[in-house]
C-alpha cells in the first residue's frame, strides 16, 4: 500500500526566519491523516534564513537525524560538540537522558534540511552526537544506509532506534528496488526530481508511506535525490 503525502497537503509553519513543512502532524490541530509510522514521528522540511536558527534548547529520549540539502548548518551542544555540516552531510543526535543544543544557518544562502525524529528502543542513556559526509556520487543508482540502529551496517552513523535512514541519487531512467522485511514500513521523500513508486507518480518534495509492500520499485522520471526511513 502506498499513501501519498503531497507537498500541498503538508502542515506548515512560517516564523519569518523559519519556514517549515511537516510530513507528520506535530500537534492535535495537524492533518490527522499524517500519523506516525512506527518509531518515525517527525519529518520536517525546514528552511532557515541566513543569520538565524534555533537557540539553545533541550531534548531527551529522541533520536534526531538531520539531512542537509542546501547551505551550511552550524551545531553546538552541551557535550562540547561543535560542527559545520554541509549539503549532503548527515548529523545524528541521540538525546538520551538529556542534551541541549543550538542549530543555525552558518552560510549566506537559505539553509534547507530535513529533521527526522525517531523514538529510541529504550529511554535514558548517555547523549551522543556525530556527523559524517556522504558524497552523492557514492549513492549513484543505489540506496546507501546513512544512519542505522542495526549492527553490521558499515559506514552508517549509529542511532538507537529500530530504523535505518537511507539516501539515493537516481539519474532519469534509472530504477532501484528496495525490499521491505515483513512488518516493516518505509517513508520516502523526493528531495528533488520526480519518480514513480510501483508505477505511481511521486512529485518533487512529496512523501509516500510504503506499508504492507514486499518490494518497492522506484523509477526516476528526472534526475532525483531520495531520502527514506525504513522503520519497524
Amino acid at each position: 500500500m502506498l499513501t501519498h503525502r503531497r507537498w500541498e497537503s503538508l502542515d506548515r509553519a512560517d516564523l519569518g526566519w523559519l519556514r517549515a513543512k511537516h510530513h507528520f502532524a506535530v500537534n492535535a490541530d495537524g492533518n490527522s491523516a499524517h500519523a506516525p509510522l512506527g518509531p518515525l514521528i517527525v519529518w520536517n522540511d525546514d528552511e532557515i534564513v541566513a543569520g538565524s536558527g534555533f537557540p539553545m534548547h533541550g531534548h531527551r529520549d529522541m533520536e534526531i537525524i538531520t539531512y542537509v540539502r542546501q547551505g551550511l548548518l552550524g551545531h553546538r551542544d552541551t557535550l562540547g560538540s561543535e560542527g559545520a555540516i554541509g549539503a549532503g552531510d548527515v548529523q545524528v543526535m541521540s538525546a538520551g537522558k538529556g542534551i541541549r543544543h543550538a542549530e543555525f544557518n552558518r552560510g549566506e544562502v537559505p539553509l534547507k534540511l530535513y529533521q527526522i525524529w525517531l523514538l529510541p528502543r529504550e529511554g535514558g542513556g548517555e547523549p551522543a552526537w556525530d556527523t559524517k559526509p556522504f558524497p552523492k556520487g557514492d549513492r549513484s543508482g543505489r540506496f546507501v544506509v546513512l544512519a542505522s540502529g542495526f549492527a553490521g551496517e558499515d559506514g552508517a552513523l549509529p542511532i538507537r532506534a529500530d530504523a535505518r535512514v537511507l539516501g539515493a541519487m537516481l539519474k532519469a531512467g534509472e530504477s532501484v528496488r528496495y525490499e521491505l522485511a515483513p512488518a516493516r514500513r518505509a517513508y520516502l521523500v523526493v528531495a528533488s526530481g520526480r519518480i514513480e513508486v510501483n508505477g505511481e507518480p511521486v512529485g518533487p518534495l512529496d512523501g509516500v508511506a510504503i506499508t504492507t509492500v514486499v518490494t518497492a520499485q522506484i523509477s526516476a522520471l528526472e534526475d532525483s535525490e531520495l531520502v527514506m526511513v525504513d522503520a519497524g
